[in-house]
């Protein structure tokens, strides 16, 4: 379970996330959506502990993520994270840049990261594409790769940062089913996303971010489909 308990993050004099409380169960699937600005992605980038706090807490299955005793590089090995764009490693194939991580970080052998790796590939529809460089791959490809890439550490979590909105519009859709078969797979996800249609269909809940607090937050049906606050709807309005 992530457990995240009144977290206040600033950029300077700019706080940006202001008291979110927020807890997300084994196999749930939590949607954020929201405008620029409003804390979405500095919250997973916390999570993972790439970005500090100011205060509050955040615990992944009991283990403080933001204490000086936490072995960090070890917890971010059980929580994956997808971004707008992965830079891959041009020199490398495919299946070379999805076994990097597993050897070096978790030791593996070269037959095991290569198991690993094909099976994660194929999981993904990228099968065809082991021996291929990343140069040649689409956009859409790319973050399956991605994608891949972060399922090879066998995380816990996954957690996505607009995965889709750096791809063409042809290409959002073969992101998207990746990630819905995660969700039915039974992983633990917390998307950010502007993609309301996709939030509603996978979601277990769906939280409406606001300024830096969690400003509304239930089912699917609840906040997308009779949200109780006029920001929501105001918001909801504005990108369809």
């Amino acid at each position: 379970m992530i457990e995240i308990d009144n977290v206040h993050k600033s950029f300077g004099e700019l706080e940006v996330i202001k008291g979110v409380s927020l807890q997300v169960q084994k196999g749930e699937v939590v949607s954020i959506i929201g405008g620029s600005g409003s804390g979405k992605s500095t919250l997973l980038m916390c999570i993972n502990g790439l970005e500090s706090i100011k205060s509050g807490s955040i615990r992944v299955d009991g283990t403080e993520v933001h204490a000086k005793s936490t072995d960090i590089n070890k917890l971010r090995q059980r929580i994956g994270i997808v971004f707008q764009q992965w830079n891959a490693f041009p020199h490398l194939t495919v299946l070379e840049n999805v076994m990097l991580a597993p050897r070096t970080v978790l030791g593996k052998s070269k037959a095991e990261a290569e198991a690993l790796a094909v099976k994660q590939l194929t999981h993904v529809g990228l099968g065809d594409k082991l021996k291929v460089f990343p140069g040649k791959l689409s956009g859409g490809q790319q973050q399956r790769m991605a994608i891949a890439r972060a399922l090879a550490m066998s995380p816990d979590y996954m957690l996505f940062d607009e995965a889709t909105s750096a791809l063409d519009p042809q290409l959002v859709g073969e992101v998207l089913d990746t990630m819905r078969m995660l969700a039915e797979d039974g992983m633990t996800m917390i998307l950010v996303t502007h993609e309301i249609r996709f939030a509603r269909d996978v979601s277990d809940r769906v939280a409406f971010f606001r300024n830096g607090l969690v400003h509304e937050i239930g089912t699917p049906d609840q906040v997308i489909g009779n949200p109780q606050r006029p920001e929501t709807a105001d918001f909801l309005r504005s990108i369809n």
